[in-house]
């Protein structure tokens, strides 16, 4: 009896030590957490991967056994396990190398792609922060303080009703904006502090709610700063661009932080000058507990000014009135400022539960003037309008991730839950003259509108092959009051909607990976949309799934590719500029993305993204079906080279083909073809740059619109494109000193 009573403790003990789980923390050099490090168990097979806040949890561990611990741009390490509580892993960084990145080993393969763009081309604007998302196209045209147009997908999203975009986890779109659906100011972000851009397309992510249709765009900030930094920068059309940022903690244990300021003035290629300037503040501060719990604080402040020439009829450049960067109107322009404070803590609950929360604050304030029209409303004062409002939002997000087995199937299971609560006072659109007298309000009031998400997403983890579905829960409430009427009356309705989504993975090879994601997503329509329609069409669908491979079929080569589908509901249009509402049908687009990323040598980077698109109206006749302004063909890439010698620098690209601007296609927004140019060589701690933009000076229109007006002179009015122009040949020089 004895002896079988040993045998069974041994038994036990052996299974007991079988089942550990080994608890680590991964960090660089400078003693910074490491995100999405991947750790694999040689011995037992098992894996892991690092959180935000560098934990890892590996299980069917025990002492002796061999583990690999590998991210892109670090130095592999293998340790061998001892009996320890928690294990500390210091990662050495490296120059990336995309021969040593495996598909199966990534966490998110999109990520990394983005990741290895920002560190191989830094961005020194945002609108180069944006260009980092494949596919997205950007335009300007409102003096540089205006937030861009945006394309995506056969989209013109105009300022963001159909792309998500977040930093720090703090929503950008605005809802219910004075001059657009989900109108999206990125200006506040510094580009020097973004570390990771994560994005998706389609509408197949729990997380993401409103205006997640043709995808959606999360910025992160850094949480330290490797060296302080200043940076100056001069060039054309009287353009100055300054720098700061500075490490407040430098070697302190377990704490960072830093602030950061830009400056920005320029007058642009215009003969009105554009007289804009920009002033960024930014603070962030982060700390670690012993247990490895991370607070963060981050508040900034940003505000902005400028004129604009506006967009100027085809006809009168092509009579020679006036000059391609003249003006019809110059009186065009505003102001804005933002100012965020957010806090987020992330802690592991347990060995295999982790939460993350933030709460978040932004005070938001905006004035446009307007012209698009010239004289077609009033021959005698000029279709000038203004938009103004002033917001304060209130939110909060919190996410519980939990890590189990179901036998031998691998389960994560993530909930959330989110709170949005925007108070829009004096919301206005009116006819003015001179950016000084206001002839008539046209809209007046005030906007209170609650979003409250729930969501739970499992991914079923069978080795080669997962299985992730999902549901997300939005309410809302929409609230109106109107100034302009006598009698004192609040306007409100209510909606609810539910949002399946089913995502599958197939890992065929260690370097090919393929998927099926599948999903509903809607936008939220404008307070006054809502109100004026009784409720109808107030969230509108959209339906969208994409098949699509992420492939390295040579170590120096990634290739993603997808074919997608995306239907979008019927629903009701706020247009700002009129303070009408206008009904918007059925729309199919279908689509082909192609990417590429390959590494020529240990300094020379090749990247391209190619997008092909077919959009379409469904409720309107062949020929007269056209969505206007919606891109068929885009193609954006590049040559970037990596510290070769003290040299960096790249020549980039983007195409973006001819489109209809119109439903019957009888007008045609030109495509164009603009290249940039920047070279940097850096001596010890300082780096000289140069960055040309539009190198070859081709004549380009980075907006365009068909839009009727009429001029003074004219009797009857012309419809036909009205544009922006494009940047023409631009240098500047910048100079950076590392300290």
């Amino acid at each position: 009896m004895k002896h079988y009573f040993i045998l069974f403790a041994l038994c036990c003990f052996s299974f007991v030590t079988q089942a550990q789980n080994q608890k680590g923390l991964i960090v660089n050099e400078l003693n910074q957490p490491l995100e999405a490090a991947y750790i694999y168990n040689e011995s037992s097979e098992s894996h892991a991967h690092s959180s935000e806040n560098g934990v890892f949890v590996i299980n069917h561990t025990k002492p002796g056994d061999s583990l690999r611990i590998g991210l892109l741009g670090y130095k592999t390490k293998f340790i061998t396990l001892e009996a320890v509580a928690t294990l500390k892993i210091v990662l050495e960084e490296k120059a990336f190398q995309l021969d040593e990145m495996l598909i199966s080993e990534e966490l998110n393969t999109v990520s990394t792609i983005s990741r290895l763009d920002l560190d191989i081309t830094p961005v020194n604007s945002s609108q180069e922060v944006l260009r980092k998302v494949p596919g997205l196209f950007i335009g300007q045209h409102a003096g540089g303080g205006k937030a861009e147009q945006l394309f995506l997908r056969g989209f013109d999203i105009d300022h963001g009703t159909d792309v998500s975009i977040s930093v720090d986890g703090m929503p950008v779109n605005m809802v219910s904006h004075a001059h657009g659906q989900g109108y999206s100011d990125l200006h506040f972000v510094i580009p020097e502090t973004v570390n990771k851009i994560d994005f998706g397309k389609g509408a197949y992510y729990a997380k993401e709610g409103d205006f997640n249709t043709a995808g959606y765009v999360n910025f992160s900030t850094k949480d330290y700063l490797k060296t302080s930094e200043i940076s100056f920068s001069v060039g054309q059309f009287n353009s100055l661009r300054t720098v700061g940022l500075f490490d407040l903690l430098e070697d302190t244990k377990n704490q960072n932080a830093y602030v950061a300021l830009e400056y920005i003035s320029t007058d642009g290629p215009f003969e009105s000058p554009q007289n804009f300037n920009r002033l960024n503040l930014f603070g962030k501060y982060v700390h670690f507990s012993p247990e490895n719990d991370k607070l963060t604080l981050t508040a900034s402040h940003f505000t902005s000014r400028w004129d604009a020439s506006g967009q100027i009829p085809q006809r009168e450049v092509d009579n020679g009135n006036i000059s391609r960067f003249g003006a019809i109107d110059d009186t065009e322009g505003g102001e804005t400022q933002r100012t965020n404070l957010n806090v987020s803590f992330d802690k592991y609950i347990s060995d295999h539960t982790s939460i993350s929360t933030n709460a978040f604050y932004s005070h938001y304030a905006f004035e446009l003037y307007s012209n698009f029209t010239f004289f077609l409303e009033d021959p005698v004062n000029g279709d000038q309008i203004f938009q103004k409002e002033d917001r304060n939002i209130f939110g909060v997000n919190t996410a519980i991730t939990h890590n189990t087995n179901l036998g031998d199937t691998e389960l994560i299971v993530t909930s959330g839950l989110g709170l949005r609560h925007d108070i829009s006072d004096d919301v206005e659109l009116s006819r003015t003259l001179n950016r000084s007298t206001t002839l008539e309000r046209i809209q007046f009031g005030d906007i209170n509108q609650t979003n409250i998400d729930a969501f739970v997403d499992a991914t079923f983890d069978f080795g080669k092959f997962k299985i992730a579905p999902a549901l997300r829960f939005d309410y809302f409430k929409f609230m109106y009051n109107d100034a302009l009427q006598t009698n004192y009356e609040t306007l409100s309705e209510t909606k609810t909607l539910l949002s399946p989504k089913l995502n599958f993975y197939y890992t065929a090879q260690d370097n090919l990976q393929l998927y099926l994601k599948s999903g509903l997503g809607f936008h939220s329509n404008d307070t006054r949309v809502v109100v004026a329609n009784g409720g109808e069409d107030i969230l509108p669908r959209s339906y969208g799934a994409d098949l699509g491979t992420i492939w390295k079929p040579f170590p120096k080569l990634v290739v993603n590719s997808a074919l997608w589908y995306l239907f979008l509901e019927q629903e009701f249009v706020y247009v700002g500029d009129a303070g009408i509402v206008e009904p918007s049908g059925k729309t199919r687009r279908l689509g082909v993305d192609l990417g590429l990323r390959y590494q020529l040598n240990d300094w020379l980077f090749l990247d391209t993204d190619a997008t092909y698109t077919h959009a379409r109206s469904i409720e309107e006749a062949d020929g007269e079906d056209y969505i206007p302004l919606a891109p068929d063909f885009t193609l954006v890439g590049g040559l970037a080279v990596d510290d070769y010698k003290g040299f960096s620098g790249g020549l980039r690209f983007r195409y973006l083909d001819d489109r209809a601007a119109n439903e019957d296609n009888s007008i045609v927004a030109e495509g164009y073809m603009v290249t940039d140019f920047n070279a940097n060589y850096t001596i010890n701690n300082v780096t000289f740059g140069i960055a040309i933009e539009n190198l070859f000076d081709v004549e380009w229109n980075e907006t365009q619109f068909a839009t009727e007006s009429r001029l003074q002179n004219e009797a009857q009015s012309v419809e036909e494109i009205h544009f922006t122009p494009g940047t023409p040949f631009f240098l500047k020089g910048t100079v950076s000193y590392r300290f």
